[in-house]
């Protein structure tokens, strides 16, 4: 594990908005350089510098799917050999529907599914669909699908708070 970094004020300002949500204007760069007291081009600097050196894993955009009308949801587990995860990741990630795509070995004797994706429809059928366009399209072939019933936890962790301040 790599040391911990320590921030100055600003940048524990800059860091405090962005795990959350980047301003949804023109310019949001330049938003949270005023609210955190620095040029757009410092902030810019900082979170590029932090994700180069891996101290921020991700920066991005994360739509909420059910906002846009996708409600239905299947995580699905596939059967693939080790081989094959990179030719079946690269069709997958290419699927709109998609949003995840993952490969975990199991060590478990009875789950040897191990290639899971996420599938996002406005529909189940849409859902359903997806799984059927992978299966005809690559190298997968047995799987399970398992519908999302119930969204339990959906937060982002959160590292600075203004009140610590």
């Amino acid at each position: 594990m790599g040391a911990a970094v320590d921030f100055n004020e600003k940048e524990r300002k800059v860091l405090s908005i962005v795990q959350f949500n980047i301003p949804d204007t023109l310019t949001p760069y330049a938003d949270i350089a005023k609210e955190a007291d620095m040029s757009e081009e410092e902030v810019i600097d900082l979170l590029s510098r932090l994700r180069d050196d891996g101290t921020i894993r991700r920066f991005g955009a994360s739509i909420k799917h059910q906002k846009t009308g996708y409600d239905n949801n299947a995580m699905v587990a596939w059967k693939i050999s080790e081989d094959k995860v990179d030719e079946a990741a690269a069709y997958a990630v290419k699927n709109p529907r998609i949003s995840h795509c993952y490969y975990r070995p199991s060590s478990a004797p009875d789950w040897q599914y191990t290639f899971f994706t996420m599938i996002h429809g406005r529909t189940m059928q849409e859902c359903y669909d997806a799984v059927e366009e992978l299966r005809r399209n690559t190298c997968l072939d047995e799987y399970a699908v398992l519908e999302s019933i119930k969204e339990l936890k959906k937060i982002s962790m959160t590292y600075f708070d203004d009140e610590e301040e």
